[in-house]
């Protein structure tokens, strides 16, 4: 008996450590918080990360066809270049580099251990792997990085389950307000 159970016990521990292990460095600095962010849901309704983006200004390009026979993943915002580009949850910078067809790109673990990606960037913003953001923050600019290079600047916003499966952000964002009218609400508001 107790030898049946030892694959599913690996298993598990299999699945945690791979879950971790691209935040490992959050999870070390920022245990009880980091604990905190994975264990709340997913905002039903997220911030247009892209200032100056209006709402209508949305398109809902997820699962366009693509080269290759694959599909859009995410929605594609389209700004002028070295618009800021704001993280929409607060989380953790779980990776910021280059990344094959995104370019330039930054991943951030948000609530509930969903993975936000930011990709076609110009720029990045300040902070470094591993460090704790807030909505809001500034993680990078729009440009037209990796595959993008030879289209129009805009940011790629993609959206992924904690399982990794892609779903389309437009779901989010499209009662969203951009960061500047979400903050002007705010305080209205609390007058």
């Amino acid at each position: 008996m107790a030898r049946s159970r030892i694959p599913g016990l690996f298993l598990v521990f299999a699945v945690l450590t791979l879950s971790l292990a691209g935040c490992h460095q959050a999870s070390v600095r920022y245990n009880a918080r980091y604990s905190g962010l994975l264990s709340q849901p997913l905002p039903r309704v997220l911030p247009i990360p892209v200032d100056g983006v209006t709402r209508d200004q949305l398109r809902n390009t997820w699962g366009t066809a693509r080269e290759g026979g694959r599909h859009h993943q995410g929605i594609d915002i389209f700004a002028p270049r070295n618009t800021p580009i704001r993280s929409v949850t607060g989380g953790v910078i779980e990776f910021k580099g280059m990344r094959g067809l995104g370019g330039q790109v930054v991943y951030v673990v948000g609530p509930g251990g969903y993975r936000h990606y930011y990709a076609h960037l110009e720029e990045y913003g300040p902070q470094a792997e591993g460090d704790w953001v807030e909505a809001g923050e500034v993680i990078g600019y729009v440009g037209n990085s990796g595959n993008a290079a030879i289209s129009s600047t805009h940011l790629h916003y993609g959206l992924y389950s904690p399982a990794g499966h892609a779903v389309n952000p437009y779901t989010w964002l499209r009662s969203g307000a951009p960061f500047a009218a979400a903050a002007a609400a705010t305080q209205q508001a609390a007058k």
